[in-house]
């Protein structure tokens, strides 16, 4: 069995795109392998960059909203987020901008917390997660046509109770609340009863 990773890409021999639209764009290409094999049909969906934020006030509560996914058809608890648009010169000032928008809430103490991909094997993009630590209500949201959601102030605990509870289904959302947990020392506790 081998098993050395071979760190060198794919040569593309073809790409065409199949669909393009501002929400979904496909390409399909032939690439070959490091090894000489190929892939005739290889597909890639294009993305902007988005981002995600752990905004958490002043008093120490979590800032989420609540909306409806079509694509899972539930409506569900999420971190405030959004798309990082052509106009915006950086992700943080992306991540200012939605976490503003939908929620009002905003100010605080900033820093990029952690990158991550919706799906390394298709997806060209990357997810910028930030923290914003002592946010307060500072305007009104203001939502797009094609948004409906509502804003919640939860509780570490309430938090906690929504992780454990699989409750928040966004995987691009959980990972960094579960690595701010960790990092905070706050799960393990909770770890310990439940493993006999």
């Amino acid at each position: 069995m081998n098993t050395e990773v071979k760190e060198a890409g794919w040569k593309v021999i073809k790409s065409e795109y199949l669909h393009r639209e501002p929400w979904l764009t496909v390409r399909r290409e032939c690439v070959e392998l490091p090894n000489g094999n190929r892939i005739p049909s290889y597909y890639i969906l294009e993305y902007p960059d988005w981002v995600n934020i752990i905004a958490i006030t002043k008093e120490k509560q979590f800032v989420f909203v609540k909306q409806y996914r079509h694509g899972i058809k539930e409506t569900r608890f999420e971190l405030c987020a959004g798309v990082c648009e052509k106009e915006d010169a950086t992700p943080l000032i992306s991540a200012q901008r939605e976490l503003l928008e939908e929620t009002g809430y905003g100010n605080g103490i900033w820093e990029e917390y952690m990158h991550i991909s919706p799906n390394a094997s298709t997806h060209t993009n990357l997810t910028h997660c930030f923290l914003a630590k002592d946010v307060e209500k500072i305007g009104e949201q203001k939502l797009e046509e094609s948004e409906d959601l509502s804003v919640h102030l939860l509780s570490i605990d309430e938090v906690k109770a929504l992780l454990f509870a699989d409750e928040i289904r966004q995987a691009l959302m959980v990972a960094p609340l579960w690595k701010y947990l960790s990092e905070q020392a706050i799960v393990f506790p909770i770890m310990e009863k439940i493993t006999p």
